[in-house]
């Protein structure tokens, strides 16, 4: 990009070249000219500032990063790239040695450790946290630190981690904050320079591609806005009218024409080919397509199949296929028909693919590359692929505005359409990128302008303090050093922050008081002394009604612990009310309390909880359940169910629903008794104007009471980390892992365990829990540590392929819930209970099974499994390195080795 200057802009430019020369170098061998926001934040980074750039996806913020690397280069100093995902960490090596070359740059990953010292290192967030907290020789001569995608600190399970390696890094190293448009971009700049010194922030709000916005109504694509880019189509929006209006009336109904055309049809939403091929008429190919459903995607695929649907040349044809035989050469023939390769090529040829986290990572990264060059034109996609790869389109769609967050069907928010939408616009290609939502039935387009126009989100801590970071910090600094070094955290900044707003709320409250006192002054006595009367009374019944309700729970949580497989239940409550049998009991380490896996006299199997029972669950009868019965096949569930209903009708077994008993109201309580003759005793009791006053009254004993506790809030929100601290310090004290500022031998050990479980897994490898297991025997329970069933299966009982393995992980769950209650002691809940799901599968990949096999008995996607794999390894190496030197750690790296063929070492 060049532009004519005059003499004055030049001679200016050639003066900020003078300041800046090594900027003025990096900018001579860049392929095209820097942006006003990019040269402002590379001047700050060659002056020796830290600097924050917050810009909308494509803009170009990593120049910056590139920057600080050809400074640290140039200079003789080292620089560490940081990315949250491996797979980001990868594509980002790869750019920077085709840069400077294989000799300067290195990777560290985990999964792969390439050229560790060299002056460049590229690497995942947690390997940099690691270095810190080992106090590694790699660190010596670091001089900038990159951290792309820092707004990933937002993240309930791995933000912390950005967090501690802005704390923890030496004063003398540059932080690179790279960030998406972030609405508190100044806050999140002002704490950087709180804690690293001299930081600036750097703000761009423009898109370097323009962005417009549509709506596909069957097979008409409406813009979103008006001419003015505010305003949304009128057009749009009267089609939406209509579409509502018809939906109100019964098909047969609707108005038609003169009677003689067909009844009016509702807009429909295309068909995936169709869609395809109007994107393509439309010239906004390549494009990805954000289906919120893996399922879905795969089946987007398969439809595009059917249709014939081809939208690459012959010689793109050849060249997809002459790379994707080349990036498979490593896997064997049997592997690739088990991962259905001949089917995922044959899309690939076609210019179609899908992309989610159930994909062979292998062929993940043949679609991403693809893509980028342009040979693949169409990609079905989870969110999963916002998650900062490089894989920008022309246009972007939208199938739906909501999705499945594990728990509820929840309507996609603006930081995430923002996100999504914002890979539309190739930079240097593209004129302008397309955002495009698909029509449904009771779409609003109010609501997509919402979305299209609230472009920032803002960034919050979720910071918390580990069980690892606390020995870590206790060992490098002592526990006062440590506990100040975490009151330095964004989380302790942003609730400091808050508190100003708090107080200001006090003051407004304390003048709204003395208004209501004075309403609710009484000519007979002390109003304010006969309603707190009124009050304690109210207070006392409903405390009342939630001990009887807690009694009642205490009961319900035993007799659930109670049940032993094969016990028969009636199920009082609830969608699955009636007849159930036990397959699995529950455990006491579950955090949301017992929640026993049944089956019912509907077939279904499902875990229930105390919501179910407002009684105590009793058992009616027991029955045989057959040892490998497996939840997931619907013919054992319907034999089983119709063995329970003949065992229930020859036990002549009677339903009779259990009630709760009524609650009591109270009036045999004999402090509520003494207050009740004291309220009719008081003089304000026989005022006329007795309710009036009491409303007031009441309004000013509610707002005192908020008042008080927004007061409280102010209190708890100052050091709210540290004190956090301290309770993570007392448990760690309690089970023998600091003494003081000392840390035993035993905390030395969970020094280098990194995992969420870590305090459990170092108590297992304290009691011996895992001595004398084989390495295949290993991985299966160490996977109770790495895998998380996910939340809409129906969990069946895990399966084991020993006795004594079921046995230790009896002995993990036991100890899990020890520990559990040891938490709870101190107001902490870090640990999850252990989830055998995976154990079956990971005994027999260890044990060297055929992928085939496993997939098929383990039921899992290629790429579940692998990543499933791949986190196994990485615990099993740290189980390695805690373990000391004996038996288990020979096991533990034996089961890494065994663990690491096949698919999971090409991947």
């Amino acid at each position: 990009m060049s532009t004519t200057r005059s003499p004055a802009e030049a001679y200016a430019q050639a003066k900020r070249d003078r300041q800046h020369p090594h900027l003025a170098d990096f900018r001579g061998a860049y392929p095209f000219g820097l942006d006003p926001f990019q040269e402002e934040a590379c001047r700050h980074v060659e002056d020796g500032h830290g600097v924050l750039v917050a810009a909308p996806t494509g803009a170009g913020k990593t120049v910056v990063g590139e920057f600080a690397v050809h400074l640290a280069l140039a200079r003789g100093q080292k620089a560490f790239y940081t990315t949250p995902i491996k797979a980001l960490s990868n594509q980002k090596f790869h750019d920077l040695v085709e840069r400077h070359g294989a000799e300067n740059v290195g990777l560290l990953t985990g999964d792969n450790s390439i050229n560790g010292e060299a002056p460049i290192v590229v690497m995942t967030t947690e390997v940099l946290r690691n270095m810190l907290y080992a106090g590694s020789r790699t660190l010596v001569g670091l001089a900038f630190v990159v951290m792309d995608e820092v707004h990933y600190l937002a993240d309930r399970f791995r933000g912390a981690v950005w967090e501690e390696v802005i704390i923890n890094l030496p004063e003398s190293v540059s932080v690179i904050a790279l960030s998406a448009t972030v609405s508190n971009a100044e806050e999140f700049g002002d704490w950087l320079t709180e804690v690293r010194g001299s930081n600036v922030t750097v703000m761009e709000e423009r898109r370097p591609v323009p962005l417009h916005q549509h709506v596909l109504v069957g097979r008409r694509m409406f813009p979103l806005f008006e001419d003015d880019g505010m305003t949304v189509n009128k057009a749009l929006e009267r089609v939406a009218r209509e579409d509502w209006q018809l939906s109100r009336i019964p098909r047969d109904r609707r108005p038609g024409k003169g009677g003689k055309r067909p009844h009016a049809k509702r807009f429909h939403t295309p068909s995936r080919p169709d869609l395809v091929a109007k994107l393509d008429s439309e010239g906004l190919l390549p494009a990805i397509v954000f289906i919120f459903s893996r399922a879905g995607c795969d089946a987007a695929v398969r439809q595009c199949a059917d249709a014939r649907l081809t939208l690459t040349t012959p010689e793109e044809r050849e060249e997809i296929r002459g790379y994707v035989d080349a990036a498979v050469s490593e896997l064997s023939d049997d592997d690739l028909h088990v991962l259905g390769y001949h089917d995922f090529a044959e899309s690939l040829v076609r210019g179609v693919a899908a992309h989610h986290a159930g994909v062979l990572p292998t062929f993940k990264e043949c679609v991403e590359k693809l893509f980028s060059r342009g040979l693949v034109k169409v990609v079905f996609a989870t969110e999963t692929l916002a998650l900062g790869i490089n894989m920008p389109a022309r246009s972007v769609v939208l199938e739906k505005l909501t999705k499945w967050n594990g728990e509820t069907h929840a309507d996609v928010t603006p930081g995430e359409y923002t996100q999504l939408t914002g890979r539309a616009g190739r930079r240097g290609i593209d004129v302008e990128g397309h955002g495009v939502v698909l029509f449904q039935p009771g779409l609003d387009p109010r609501q997509v302008a919402g979305l299209a126009s609230t472009r920032t989100y803002p960034l919050k801590s979720s910071f918390k303090p580990s069980y690892n970071m606390a020995v870590n910090l206790v060992h490098q600094v002592g526990r006062s050093s440590a506990r100040e070094l975490l009151e330095q955290s964004f989380a302790q900044f942003q609730a400091d922050r808050s508190v100003v707003g708090l107080a200001r709320q006090i003051h407004q409250a304390e003048e709204a008081l003395e208004g209501y006192a004075e309403a609710a002054t009484c000519h007979l006595g002390d109003f304010m002394e006969y309603q707190s009367i009124r009050r304690e009374i109210s207070d006392l019944e409903a405390q009342g009604a939630r001990r009887r309700k807690a009694q009642v729970r205490e009961q319900v949580v035993d007799s659930l612990l109670a049940l032993k497989v094969g016990d028969v239940i009636d199920v009082p409550a609830g969608k699955f009310s009636g007849l159930a049998v036990v397959l699995d009991p529950a455990s006491q380490a579950d955090r949301d309390g017992p929640r026993p896996l049944v089956l019912t006299e509907s077939r279904h199997a499902r875990r229930l909880g105390t919501i179910d029972f407002p009684v105590p669950a009793e058992p009616l009868l027991r029955m045989r359940v057959p040892r490998q019965f497996n939840a997931r096949n619907a013919q054992a569930r319907r034999d089983l169910a119709n063995t329970l209903r003949l065992q229930a009708e020859k036990a002549d077994y009677q339903r009779t629903r259990q009630r709760p008993r009524p609650a009591r109201d109270g009036h045999d309580d004999p402090q509520i008794a003494e207050l009740r003759r004291r309220m009719k005793d008081h003089p304000c009791h026989q005022c006329p104007d007795r309710e009036s006053h009491a409303r007031w009254a009441e309004r000013h004993l509610k707002l005192d009471r908020d008042t008080s506790n927004q007061r409280r809030r102010i209190e708890q929100r100052t050091n709210t980390v540290a004190r956090e601290f301290d309770r993570v310090c007392e448990v760690l004290e309690t089970l023998g892992y600091l003494d003081g500022d000392t840390v035993t031998d035993e905390g030395q050990r969970l020094q280098r365990l990194y995992s969420e479980s870590d305090l459990l897994i170092s108590e297992c490898l304290r009691q011996g829990l895992w001595n004398g297991l084989g390495p295949a025997e290993l991985a299966a329970v160490l996977s109770g540590l790495t895998f998380s069933s996910r939340a809409n299966e129906d969990t069946p009982a895990p399966r084991f392929p020993s006795e004594s393995l079921r046995e230790v992980a009896v002995d993990m769950d036991r100890l899990a819930g020890e520990l559990a209650m040891v938490e709870r002691e101190h107001r902490l809940r870090f640990l999850r209970p252990p989830d055998f799901g995976f154990a079956h599968t990971a005994y027999r990949w260890a044990s060297g099974a055929e992928l085939d096999e496993v997939l098929y008995e383990a039921d899992v996607a290629p790429g579940d499994f692998v990543r499933a794999i791949k986190q196994l390894i990485d615990l099993t190496a740290q189980v390695a390195d805690a373990a000391g030197s004996g038996d288990l750690r020979r096991t533990a790296r034996e089961a890494v080795s065994l663990m690491r063929h096949g698919v999971v070492d090409t991947a």
